[in-house]
């Protein structure tokens, strides 16, 4: 065995494992979070060149002469099948994706997934920059798509992995916090690129997604890969190597040995999506889940992908419309950086439940009168209701799930995360201009409702995850809760439910290496 002088036994439960907070951690953060940044213009980018006249003109004929006959019906004017196809096909692309994203993650690592991403990035930009008609735009859409869904995949597990227990949270949500500067980014070159009387103002805007794209494909050639996944593909000793680097100390045994044998649990599961069926895998599947759902049913995405349309339905001009987006573009940062201090400090639940009732009571003004007077009213109570979601269901949705699976399930359990926000992502874009049609102010009751039932959800069934290692969530977390207690009970093992203790058999992690 090289590199004597290891203890052969895991370390207990409830140990805190040594770690400083490294340049090298900070720096692998924020390079690997400008996937967020990529999937953040994505999203602010398609509702402000679908308010763009000359796209429009192009690409959808028939809304460009709604938009320009002066119909009294302002909901229904953006409510198109093609339209809504524009936006969500990157999502449907995404969802497809992420299940091929979940073999690469396992098989060939966090960080050559990511690389995988940002190609798929830059090639979704160069299809949509030279887009001549429909089909050219919804191919690079679907690449794009295709981009997401590796991303999302890998960054927040990257991002999980890497942290020290004590700032998970906080580095993890820099994804998140990313997301957001794109969207920002995408509002201010689309409020730019509107003064541009020609089709080169919505080619520049689709054309800038290059930026974080070529980000992206850099700084995953830079990075190194998680220790959790080195490990898990074998490479022991340069596992162990890059955790000291990464934890700045040389007393790393005992998170070593750790993952050594989540390691070796991992490999014994044959069937990784399989597993996450089994009985003591229902509660990160549940909860995973329902975030997903919940964290699209806010009515966030809604927003944020038609904001410009959404604006200018409620009376605002077509620039103010614009303008008014970056307003809101600009408190999602900001307020994504109060969740970037509070949320190793104050919890996950607490940041959960506070944002539920600031929500709720943002989205119950449903006056039918929409005139100019009441637009900054408008901005103000959206600019709420972000501010709430932007420090609490925007990141958490994804940092729960990356830190609450088990190795062996993990890049499965990422995988059905990514899968289901993409597809309620997909659903919501694509039915959003219908419901604003159909149910006019009322759309935001309809998303007021599901923030109080996604608030009763946190209170009685979301544990609380803060300073808890990644490993021992099972221990420390699932098994002390009140409900999920119940689905921790051993029944028995079978070829894909591995005896977690390395001594069974005659295992000694450390012979592995």
């Amino acid at each position: 065995m090289p590199g004597g002088g290891f203890s052969a036994s895991v370390p207990p439960a409830g140990v805190e494992f040594e770690a400083k907070i490294t340049p090298i951690v900070i720096v692998s953060c924020i390079m690997a979070a400008t996937g967020g940044l990529m999937f953040g213009y994505d999203v602010g980018v398609s509702g402000g060149v679908t308010a763009m006249p000359h796209f429009l003109k192009k690409f959808f004929p028939v809304v460009y002469r709604r938009t320009q006959q002066g119909d009294d019906s302002n909901y229904c004017k953006y409510d198109n099948q093609g339209l809504q196809l524009f936006t969500s096909s990157l999502y449907l692309a995404g969802l497809t994706a992420t299940f091929f994203a979940s073999y690469t993650t396992r098989r060939l690592g966090r960080r050559l997934t990511m690389l995988i991403a940002g190609i798929f990035f830059i090639a979704g930009v160069a299809f949509n920059v030279a887009a001549q008609n429909l089909a050219m735009l919804i191919v690079g859409r679907i690449l794009l798509g295709c981009g997401v869904g590796f991303a999302n995949q890998a960054v927040p597990l990257f991002l999980s992995e890497i942290a020290p227990t004590r700032i998970r949270g906080g580095l993890n949500i820099l994804f998140q916090l990313n997301v957001t500067i794109g969207i920002l980014f995408a509002n201010l070159v689309n409020y730019g690129t509107s003064h541009i009387k020609s089709q080169w103002g919505w080619r520049i805007s689709l054309g800038l997604a290059g930026i974080p794209a070529a980000l992206l494909t850099v700084g995953s050639l830079l990075v190194t890969d998680t220790p959790n996944s080195l490990i898990e593909r074998g490479r022991f000793e340069e596992g162990k190597a890059v955790l000291r680097k990464i934890r700045g100390t040389d007393k790393i045994e005992p998170e070593f040995l750790e993952l050594v044998e989540a390691s070796r649990i991992a490999k014994e599961v044959k069937h990784p999506f399989r597993n996450l069926l089994k009985r003591r895998n229902r509660p990160q599947l549940v909860i995973a889940v329902a975030l997903q759902i919940f964290q699209q049913c806010t009515g966030i995405n809604a927003i944020m992908f038609y904001a410009p349309v959404l604006f200018k339905t409620l009376g605002f001009g077509g620039s103010a419309s614009l303008y008014s987006t970056v307003i809101t573009g600009a408190v999602n940062v900001l307020s994504t950086l109060v969740s970037i201090y509070s949320v190793d400090k104050v919890g996950r639940r607490m940041l959960l439940l506070e944002a539920g009732i600031q929500m709720f009571l943002s989205q119950t003004d449903h006056s039918e009168d929409l005139h100019t007077g009441f637009a900054v009213l408008v901005v103000i109570m959206i600019c709420t209701f972000i501010s709430a979601f932007a420090w609490s269901w925007g990141p958490l949705g994804w940092l729960i799930p990356s830190e609450t699976f088990p190795l062996e399930t993990r890049s499965a359990g990422q995988s059905v995360t990514v899968c289901v926000n993409l597809l309620f992502t997909f659903v919501i874009a694509q039915a959003f201009l219908s419901m604003l049609c159909h149910f006019k102010f009322g759309i935001f009751l309809f998303f007021s409702g599901w923030v109080l039932i996604m608030s009763c959800f946190v209170f009685f069934l979301l544990p609380e995850t803060k300073n808890v290692p990644i490993e021992e969530m099972t221990e420390r977390v699932w098994k002390q809760h009140w409900l999920w207690k119940n689905f921790m009970v051993d029944d028995g093992f079978d070829d894909d439910e591995p005896k977690k203790n390395g001594h069974r058999n005659g295992f000694d992690p450390v012979s592995q290496l």
